[in-house]
């Protein structure tokens, strides 16, 4: 009689179950992949221009995202893609120009589900919103960036008399559009003239404000110019003492001194031509008599 090989049955039973488990090992990946979230930052993120900046996104949770395409994306650009990663590489074909060499995924954490891109040298012009996709999980969710760009400030005299002090506080190179406050010695808000905002051909932002104090023998005053969105605040002071208040403007210097003094002076002239006149009209008069005696004598 023939026996069954009980040995090539137990290989294929083996083998079979060897492919089951694998199946189900790929099954249950999929599916934990498939109950992952991908998760990019709620909230803003904020940088000021030629910072390195992290978007950050992440599998939760956590699952390898090594063979994945990831993608991110500017909707706004043409083309919109910004890192293409396929098959383990960029592929710079799918790029758009102005981030060529300015980005990359953190390879070595994918298997952790690490799928944050980072942006070097950020620019203005990167500001917006960002879209991570993983195309085989079918996954995407979104981040904001906002970057910045700030700069110092002036004050200067603008004018000044007995009682007040007119100050203007300037600040060119601010991106998005600051405000402008000015605070006593105390902390307290001034109140002050309309900020004056021009917007250059290279989008930042210049503005000045004017304010005017009144005399007090020592005060200090600050200057504010604030980005809320980008939480950037950028202070200067000056003391302003009774001394501000000793040279007079041009104008009060014409008619407080000049004035009078010219006043006096014309006066003077004046009087002195009278009197010149006056004695050369009298001289006139003496050598007309005595020609008139001297002729009377000789008839």
């Amino acid at each position: 009689m023939l026996q069954p090989n009980i040995e090539s049955s137990n290989e294929v039973s083996f083998g079979t179950c060897s492919v089951l488990l694998l199946h189900h090992v790929i099954l249950l990946i999929q599916s934990v992949g498939a109950l992952s979230e991908l998760i990019c930052s709620r909230q803003p993120i904020v940088a000021l221009a030629g910072d390195d900046v992290i978007l950050p996104c992440h599998l939760e949770p956590a699952v390898s995202a090594g063979s994945e395409t990831v993608v991110w994306n500017k909707p706004d650009l043409d083309p919109k893609y910004i890192h293409f990663h396929h098959d383990g590489r960029l592929m710079y074909q799918f790029q758009n120009p102005s981030y060529n060499y300015r980005t990359r995924l953190f390879v070595d954490e994918l298997t952790k589900g690490n799928v944050s891109v980072k942006i070097f040298s950020v620019k203005i012009s990167d500001s917006g919103k960002y879209f991570c996709f993983l195309q085989s999980l079918q996954k995407e969710a979104s981040i904001q960036l906002t970057v910045g760009v700030v700069s110092t400030l002036i004050i200067h005299v603008v004018s000044n008399n007995s009682s007040s002090v007119v100050l203007q506080c300037e600040s060119e190179g601010w991106y998005p559009e600051p405000e402008v406050f000015w605070l006593d010695g105390e902390g307290n808000l001034l109140s002050a003239g309309p900020t004056e905002t021009v917007r250059g051909p290279d989008d930042l932002y210049t503005v000045s404000s004017r304010v005017t104090v009144e005399k007090r023998h020592s005060n200090n005053f600050t200057c504010r110019v604030q980005q809320k969105d980008i939480n950037q605040t950028r202070d200067t002071h000056i003391q302003v003492t009774a001394d501000f208040f000793k040279d007079l403007p041009s104008t009060d210097l014409i008619w407080g001194v000049i004035f009078p003094l010219c006043f006096a002076a014309s006066v003077l002239i004046v009087v002195l031509c009278y009197h010149t006149l006056t004695d050369c009209i009298k001289r006139n008069s003496n050598k007309q008599v005595k020609k008139r005696g001297q002729t009377r004598r000789k008839h």
